[in-house]
């Protein structure tokens, strides 16, 4: 399915999970899976931020290093979202 690029300004145009990851992102530049399930009740956050990416959105992934309770050690994905670089053009220099 092509989708075209978000242009949401408030949450209260958000209809999609798609549409409120990218505005949560947009908004706060980062999040995590355990973050948008308490917000948004969301879940398969990396297939949403897989399918955003294809449609180039530049969404960077840093795996966060945890302990647990009992000692164990893991990791998680924090995903932090990036600006579009403005686009330079050649300018006339005479």
């Amino acid at each position: 399915m092509e989708h075209k690029k978000i242009k949401i300004q408030t949450w209260d145009e958000v209809k999609t999970q798609r549409e409120a990851i990218l505005y949560h992102l947009k908004t706060f530049k980062s999040c995590t899976s355990m973050e948008v399930w308490q917000k948004y009740k969301i879940t398969r956050l990396s297939g949403i931020i897989h399918n955003l990416r294809n449609e180039g959105y530049n969404i960077e992934t840093k795996d966060v290093k945890f302990v647990n309770i009992f000692g164990g050690c893991g990791t998680f994905a924090k995903y932090v979202y990036h600006e579009p670089l403005p686009e330079f053009k050649q300018q006339k220099l005479f």
